[in-house]
């Protein structure tokens, strides 16, 4: 089981549910988060239990970005709009400053989304499962 969190900035709302449904049977079984109106609607139009944190504006981005730090987290889909300026623009930086950090992949694109559910479902991402297994700076003596 991964640890999986969507975002969705407001223009990417719908692709992301439409992605979401598309793909529901791969993500049934894992562990998922979301920003607060992101899971929201993710969740009216899918059988898709979501734990919701704020959303990104309110600090939901960086409610994510902690389970980043901690190693948590296993993949994130995070649709930006890089046409329409964001007022919490620097917790968006720094959570994909963690992500490289951690070597979290994350998708910020439908195109790299649906590449990395497709790893998803044929089961390529079990080096994750191992990440979780052994977690540096906690279980070094």
């Amino acid at each position: 089981m991964l640890n999986i969190a969507f975002i969705a900035h407001d223009r990417k709302k719908s692709e992301i549910v439409n992605f979401v449904i598309a793909y529901e049977k791969v993500f049934q079984g894992h562990k998922l988060y979301s920003t607060g109106t992101t899971g929201l609607r993710i969740m009216e139009q899918t059988s898709l239990d979501i734990t919701r944190f704020q959303s990104g504006p309110l600090g939901g981005d960086q409610q994510i970005g902690a389970l980043v730090a901690d190693n948590e987290m296993d993949l994130i889909v995070f649709l930006r709009d890089p046409l329409m300026a964001q007022p919490h623009e620097p917790d968006i930086i720094a959570l994909l400053r963690l992500c490289d950090v951690q070597g979290i992949p994350v998708a910020t694109n439908i195109a790299t989304a649906e590449i990395l559910v497709k790893a998803l479902e044929r089961g390529d991402f079990a080096w994750r499962e191992l990440q979780h297994k052994y977690k540096p700076g906690v279980d070094e003596s």
